[in-house]
């Protein structure tokens, strides 16, 4: 009981400080002067220049000051791109989005999370009752193991508990239409196992073209997308063929497989971050086998990226860390590692930005300063074109007009 007491107090206490750094409302009319504007479909910087963000919109951006009864920020030439699109993530709780909306991030798409967590925390963004960041949801995992914790959410599918679980084509059938009666917004399904428990194997299939086909038709009666879990070769071969929109990892993909994911258009997400975590003390993973396993497959994955990129596979930036307390990896490293397996910074900066925008379909919304696009700025003190670690500090985030973070203001 005493344990019990003591997480509440400790719930209750994160909610608190969470909507303490929040602003009770949006402010409607803010001016950003003295701005250095990044435009990242072609990587020219507009300097001196005033962004005016008016009920959570770009209004405008100009050489024009501040419109009258806006609330003023000078940024003394500081550096604006858009907000970070994280395009995977396991965000459980509100101080995980906390934390993500403090690197930086204005949306995410969620890549699996338990109990349809990610649908709350999209629909209390929507609502304007938290700053953001703007989630995608996701729900389970479409996987031959599925969460056991579904069983709870759909006691109608407990016959899916016993072996061999969801693994004919009415099971899976059934589980992506239990994800679908929760407005999710994305299907995930694992094409290959799991690279971040000990007891798997990355390498190893778990579907075949013809289960995950069964699975993006069922999906696709809602004209939903498919992100796949994939690893091994034939398994992320296998998911291309099968038409899903992204790739998820990629780590063996063979050249045959990034030719197609070119011609096709899907996306790929390395989350090549994350395979740093495994081989760092701390963060979301801290085991010796997997250590060993992080640093044989680092420079696979690099040499994935690379190919891709000189392939024109499109690829976008995804985390794959769930923004808890002890999380090292955040999508601006994830752009710092593009860069580093030979991404220019614009391609990196576009890989979190715009090509990301497009992968979710929100290109029209989000992922550039451009008048009439979402209100999702992020400030930085030097040029990220130049030296892409700069999207490590932020310095303010605005997510749907509403101010996140301000670091600009210290001084009395």
């Amino acid at each position: 009981m005493r344990r019990f007491l003591s997480s509440s107090v400790v719930s209750a206490l994160s909610v608190a400080a969470l909507t303490a750094q929040q602003p009770a409302s949006p402010v409607n009319l803010i001016a950003l002067t003295s701005a250095s504007v990044v435009d990242v479909r072609t990587g020219a910087v507009t300097r001196g220049a005033t962004v005016v963000l008016r009920d959570g919109t770009i209004d405008g951006v100009g050489m024009a000051g501040a419109p009258a009864g806006a609330r003023t920020i000078d940024l003394r030439g500081r550096y604006v791109v858009p907000g970070l699109i994280d395009a995977h993530v396991h965000i459980g709780s509100l101080p995980q989005m906390r934390a993500a909306l403090d690197s930086g991030v204005t949306t995410v798409r969620s890549a699996g999370v338990s109990h349809y967590v990610d649908v709350g925390l999209r629909e209390l963004v929507k609502r304007g009752h938290l700053a953001g960041p703007e989630m995608v949801a996701a729900g389970y995992h479409v996987r031959p193991g599925v969460a056991a914790e579904i069983f709870m959410d759909f006691p109608e599918l407990g016959d899916l508990l016993a072996p061999p679980g969801v693994t004919t084509a009415d099971a899976i059938r059934r589980i992506v239409r239990a994800n679908l009666s929760r407005g999710v917004d994305w299907i995930k399904t694992n094409a290959t196992e799991r690279a971040g428990t000990p007891d798997t194997d990355p390498r190893r299939q778990l579907y075949s073209q013809e289960e995950l086909r069964i699975l993006v038709v069922e999906a696709g009666t809602r004209h939903v997308p498919v992100m796949a879990h994939a690893h091994g070769a034939e398994g992320a071969d296998a998911a291309v063929r099968a038409g899903v929109r992204s790739i998820e990892h990629g780590t063996y993909l063979t050249d045959d497989t990034l030719q197609m994911m070119a011609t096709q258009g899907t996306f790929f997400v390395p989350t090549a971050d994350i395979v740093n975590d495994l081989t760092e003390p701390g963060g979301d993973y801290d085991n010796a086998g997997l250590k060993r396993r992080g640093e044989m497959m680092r420079p696979i994955l690099r040499a994935a990226i690379a190919r891709a990129a000189a392939l024109g596979v499109k690829i976008v930036a995804g985390s794959d860390t769930g923004y808890g307390p002890n999380s090292i990896a955040r999508v601006a490293r994830e752009a710092t590692e593009l860069v580093g397996a030979g991404l220019t910074p614009l391609q990196a900066l576009q890989a979190a930005t715009i090509t990301n925008a497009e992968m979710l379909r929100l290109e029209k919304r989000i992922g550039a300063i451009e008048a009439g696009l979402e209100a999702d700025v992020l400030v930085v003190d030097g040029n990220p074109l130049e030296n892409i670690r700069t999207l490590l500090d932020p310095l303010l985030v605005v997510s749907n007009g509403r101010i996140g973070l301000d670091r600009l203001s210290f001084g009395k």
